[in-house]
């Protein structure tokens, strides 16, 4: 056996209301995995049956005996027990043996989450085997782990995109200058095509078709033909119950997705309202750094830049930006200590 099993390995977790990402120190990235519980209940005892990928194909098609758990909401822990569970299954699977120390554990979490939600994240990793639970905002991961000079005294600013929030944030000196939570992110824009088919189409469907059009044509401004890229769909036709399949344009999808793209660029415009001058004019001259997996929305960077008139980038790796990012700040702890908080 390795020597290294005797001390423990530090690692990095981006606990994301879709996906949970765990970083190892010193290996980067080692699981990247839907973050879905699913219970076997009997007699009023739930047992674990899946976690990750395996759970996630049972979401909306589970029978009575089965209940499949979506254990974060907006950002935060919604169930706390289902989290805890989730925590341990992932650790467990990234260290294969036993170690015979705890590891230390950083967790980002959303910059606008109370101190009681802070408290139930930090809880729930202590009890799922952490030997010391630090917190660090997440729009501070996002910017390094989108490789953006957080640490000079410039003013940079980042958008990360989630499947439950949005932090628009303008970072400088390595710390948190202006920073908004909007609590609208994938799910919300899930919710937004779902509520469209129901209304425009008498189609109902569910959440995994829903974000299946984001992903296949989803777009953030209407395509130039008024019709764009098609894709069919299957759902429940509401008028006479009976099961049926439409074909769904981008240019319905740009209607659908409208206003959750409407509420970022306007948390983008807030943000930029109250930030210092000098800090803004840095911004004009950088540019805004788009990350999450809801940055990789087709056109949502000219909808923001439209908006706003500034250059806007998506980052490489949108969708482990936080992950990679959190992973940093244990790599170089001493550099960035004052990010990351171990005590409240």
């Amino acid at each position: 056996m390795a020597f290294g099993g005797l001390f423990s390995t530090d690692i990095a977790i981006d606990l994301g209301t879709a996906n949970t990402l765990i970083y190892v120190k010193g290996k980067g990235i080692i699981l990247n995995e839907p973050s879905v519980v699913a219970y076997h209940v009997k007699d009023g005892k739930r047992q674990v049956l899946a976690v990750g990928e395996d759970a996630k194909l049972m979401l909306g098609r589970t029978p009575g005996s089965i209940e499949a758990i979506r254990p974060m909401r907006e950002g935060v822990i919604a169930d706390f027990d289902s989290a805890e569970e989730m925590i341990k299954h992932f650790i467990k699977k990234v260290f294969r043996r036993t170690t015979f120390s705890k590891p230390k554990i950083i967790v980002c979490v959303p910059h606008g989450a109370t101190p009681v939600e802070k408290r139930a994240i930090r809880q729930s990793v202590l009890s799922a085997g952490a030997r010391k639970a630090g917190l660090i905002a997440e729009p501070i991961a996002a910017a390094i782990g989108a490789g953006m000079p957080i640490t000079e005294p410039t003013g940079s600013m980042v958008v990360d995109i989630g499947g439950g929030t949005t932090e628009v944030a303008v970072l400088s000196l390595g710390d948190v200058v202006y920073a908004r939570s909007v609590r609208i992110g994938g799910d919300r824009m899930d919710e937004a095509i779902i509520n469209y088919l129901r209304r425009n189409q008498n189609l109902l469907i569910g959440d995994s078709t829903a974000e299946r059009i984001k992903t296949s044509i989803g777009t953030a401004r209407m395509p130039d033909d008024g019709r764009g890229a098609t894709i069919m769909v299957r759902g429940r036709d509401l008028l006479n119950g009976i099961p049926k399949e439409i074909e769904i344009s981008q240019a319905m999808v740009a209607e659908a997705l409208a206003e959750p793209v409407q509420a970022i660029c306007e948390a983008v415009m807030v943000a930029l309202e109250a930030t210092p001058p000098d800090l803004a004019a840095d911004i004009v001259d950088r540019g805004v750094m788009l990350t999450g997996g809801g940055a990789m929305l087709g056109e949502l960077d000219l909808a923001l830049r439209e908006q706003t008139g500034l250059s806007i980038s998506l980052a490489d790796q949108p969708m482990s930006c936080v992950a990679l990012g959190t992973g940093k700040a244990l790599e170089f702890e001493k550099q960035l200590r004052h990010v990351i908080d171990y005590d409240s």
